[in-house]
């Protein structure tokens, strides 16, 4: 069944679209100011999102057939729960399409996904300047994990602890 003109449909990124997933990532790095830290390929995209182990998953939010938004997403576990969760990555929606329901229907349809996996949450993080999302979110009754500090390993780092790893 094709959508209705106007209509958002959500559909799952095909391994042939790897360019579109890429593009969507670099337009949401440079809405977060962080364009210089894309280094991600799209065969680094093909083997991480349509390999043999797939490690995340795409979907499109399309208006008529044309992808205007995207969530990039992926399992995790919550061992007080027993249960698994998603982890919501990356969404963004573009700038001309925002306001039309696109990042709802994401959220929802991540929401959907998650109790037809048996998943007991689901999870994202957002810039601290982000508002507009921000907002957006609170609006959704989701809430925020103030409790919560996020870290990260990378780089010299990463490299330096592994090598502690013999």
């Amino acid at each position: 069944m094709s959508p209705t003109p106007g209509t958002i449909s959500i559909r799952p990124a095909g391994a042939h679209e790897m360019a579109l997933v890429l593009g969507f990532i670099r337009e949401l790095a440079v809405y977060e100011h962080l364009e210089h830290e894309v280094v991600a390929t799209e065969a680094d995209l093909a083997a991480a999102l349509a390999g043999p182990k797939p490690y995340a998953e795409v979907v499109f939010a399309c208006v008529e057939g044309v992808p205007l938004g995207f969530a990039l997403f992926f399992h995790n576990f919550s061992t007080f729960r027993g249960k698994p969760g998603i982890y919501l990555e990356d969404l963004f929606v573009r700038p001309e399409a925002r306001g039309r329901g696109l990042g709802r229907q994401l959220l929802a349809w991540l929401a959907r996904a998650a109790l037809e996996r048996g998943c007991a949450r689901l999870d994202w993080a957002v810039l601290d300047w982000n508002e507009p999302s921000i907002g957006f979110y609170l609006g959704l009754g989701a809430r925020r994990l103030d409790e919560w500090t996020t870290f990260r390993l990378s780089g010299t780092a990463l490299d330096e602890l592994a090598a502690a790893a013999r």
